[in-house]
């Protein structure tokens, strides 16, 4: 079969168009492309975009939003479930376990770093918001993790940061585990003091992770 022309779906993904994103996947499912290379050469490319724009002061918050928004819903609506009917194993970069800490319910800087790290191919337990330490702690031993990312919004919260961190060194885990961390009320400053790598959007997340993880 001769190589998909995905470049309509990565259009969709950066003018932030849901019908016509999820149009074009089942379009690419039915043509016979492969799930993971729609994640990867047709979500995955777009979400790049859409983040180098942000970089360059070209997009706004918003934009990064919308496209975030529109992917999470194709992944979990199209092709998820036809990843699970095709019983298709991807090459996974990581596993990594993200939630928002426990008395922070804020979600939608949460929702983009997701979109963007399974675009880019790294295998996400999202474990939601007002998430407690031990809820962390927990699903990184389930699931075996490399990595935990760990959001807070609020300057009250980010004490909970810390708490995982010190928790993630009473398990034995500091050294099996990344611990990365984010969001409003975190910062560079922060995560040296409490011991973990920073990403100051959604766009170094991915980043972050891979030169932590050693990923080239």
């Amino acid at each position: 079969m001769a190589e998909f022309d995905y470049e309509e779906m990565i259009n969709k993904v950066v003018d932030a168009d849901e019908q016509g994103l999820m149009n074009a996947v089942k379009n690419a499912l039915n043509l016979g492309a492969n799930p993971s290379d729609i994640i990867m050469k047709g979500i995955g490319a777009g979400l790049k975009i859409v983040g180098d724009r942000y970089e360059r002061g070209e997009f706004w918050l918003t934009n990064l939003v919308s496209s975030a928004d529109i992917v999470q819903k194709a992944l979990k609506e199209i092709i998820e479930p036809e990843i699970v009917r095709r019983k298709e194993v991807r090459k996974s970069l990581g596993k990594i376990v993200i939630g928002t800490v426990e008395g922070d319910v804020h979600d939608i800087g949460k929702s983009i770093v997701i979109a963007m790290l399974v675009a880019e191919g790294f295998e996400i337990f999202d474990i939601g918001t007002d998430v407690p330490t031990k809820a962390f702690i927990d699903k990184i031993k389930e699931v075996n993790a490399d990595a935990v990312g760990a959001s807070a919004m609020l300057t009250t919260t980010a004490l909970k940061q810390k708490e995982l961190a010190d928790a993630l060194k009473k398990e034995g885990l500091i050294r099996k585990v990344q611990y990365i961390v984010g969001g409003v009320a975190a910062s560079k400053e922060w995560a040296e003091e409490i011991g973990a790598s920073y990403a100051v959007d959604s766009v170094e997340t991915p980043k972050v992770l891979k030169k932590i993880l050693g990923i080239s």
